[in-house]
């Protein structure tokens, strides 16, 4: 029989709207032995049965919900559920051109803590919850059962895990991966290396986003500004860009964006590489004066907390200042926020603040967002996390 949680007096009423999330505040008493990721029922202080979560003694966020179904376990048959429910939607948005996609986001998917994405014939599963880590053998069991022809490989390696009092694990779960595999996007050839590139091995969430610049960027001139490896420039050359640059502070990153253009048959003269801090390369180009006819701005994460909202609020301004800068007169700035605590109207005024300091006229011609397997659950806002704006800046 499950533990218990019973909540706090009219703490119940976003459980009733499904959002998926119990804090340590909403929490009066425990009820039953309940160790880290084990599942618990969640009652209102009325005795109301609301739903069945993972129970995480150490982090703020004391349970995430997995079914609001009481007549529905937390066994093997409610992981093949979800995943294939997961799978429907991703053959309905991906493409025949593309063999990479996230298959689970997390909360979006019903499953909290559980990242899932596929690079060709490998799935690789982050797990950043005490309870997703608890049913990791209840996932993989489903992963197989769903996808029989993958090889699975782990990267729970990220900082969030020690908010949930977990240690990081990377290891092989299934079969034989590959450590760099080819993956298709677009009809973009792509080298994603799954055990130390960024996030799971790739921004798959960009994909969308990297068609867009490359439907932008006809004859044009384009400064691809936190390059990583230069999977935007790939798609600016394919769409008839006659030159990228790509700068990015890791060599490495900016050695695998050659790589890249060999792969697609890319000539690599139509492509200058800078190894360099992006903020310092802005300043400079805006001393000598250079400019380009499109300029891309996808940084990382600036935004940790809520704490840390106002410092990165001056971060996004400072690079989008310099950015603009950068633009020549009607020429293109696409610009974006990873940061999921970063609103999206926030994000528009600090554009909007920019061009007043940069002294430029911004007009937001679209407004771009994560790739459409990363979908938002209604419930579920935090979700939404990646916000682009395409611009034309004039004088």
């Amino acid at each position: 029989m499950s533990a218990t949680v019973t909540l706090q007096p009219q703490r119940e009423k976003s459980l009733l709207r499904q959002h998926p999330w119990v804090f340590a505040s909403a929490v009066a008493t425990v009820e039953g032995r309940c160790r880290s990721g084990d599942t618990v029922d969640v009652l209102s202080s009325t005795g109301q049965w609301l739903g069945r979560g993972a129970y995480s003694p150490e982090s703020q966020i004391r349970v995430r919900i997995w079914t609001f179904n009481q007549a529905e376990n937390i066994d093997n048959g409610f992981f093949v559920r979800r995943l294939e429910q997961a799978m429907r939607l991703r053959r309905r948005v991906i493409n025949s051109a593309t063999n990479a996609y996230r298959l689970i986001a997390s909360e979006s998917d019903g499953l909290p803590g559980v990242t899932i994405d596929i690079y060709n014939d490998v799935a690789v599963v982050q797990l950043l919850s005490a309870g997703a880590d608890r049913q990791r053998d209840k996932i993989v069991w489903g992963l197989k059962k769903v996808l029989p022809a993958m090889a699975i490989f782990e990267r729970s390696d990220v900082d969030v895990r020690a908010k949930e009092g977990l240690e990081p694990v990377v290891q092989v779960l299934h079969g034989d991966p590959q450590k760099e595999v080819e993956i298709l996007e677009n009809d973009v050839k792509i080298l994603v290396n799954i055990e130390t590139g960024h996030k799971t091995g790739f921004y798959l969430d960009q994909r969308d986003n990297r068609a867009a610049a490359g439907r932008l960027a006809k004859d044009a001139t384009v400064l691809n500004c936190f390059s990583y490896t230069g999977t935007f420039a790939c798609y600016a050359l394919q769409g008839g860009a006659s030159h990228v640059t790509n700068v990015d502070v890791s060599q490495p990153a900016l050695d695998l964006a050659a790589r890249h253009l060999a792969l697609n048959s890319l000539d690599p003269a139509r492509c200058t590489m800078v190894n360099g801090d992006v903020f310092e390369v802005l300043r400079r180009y805006h001393q000598e004066q250079k400019q380009f006819d499109m300029v891309i701005l996808d940084p990382p994460k600036f935004v940790d907390s809520k704490a840390s909202l106002t410092r990165a609020a001056r971060g996004y301004k400072d690079i989008n200042m310099y950015g603009m800068h950068a633009v020549k007169p009607g020429g293109l700035l696409l610009t974006f926020s990873c940061s999921g605590l970063m609103p999206a109207d926030l994000f528009q005024k600090i554009v909007a603040d920019a061009a007043l300091d940069a002294g430029r006229t911004v007009k937001i011609i679209e407004r771009l967002s994560q790739s459409t397997d990363h979908p938002v659950l209604s419930t579920y806002p935090e979700g939404y996390y990646l916000k682009g704006l395409v611009c034309e800046v004039s004088e």
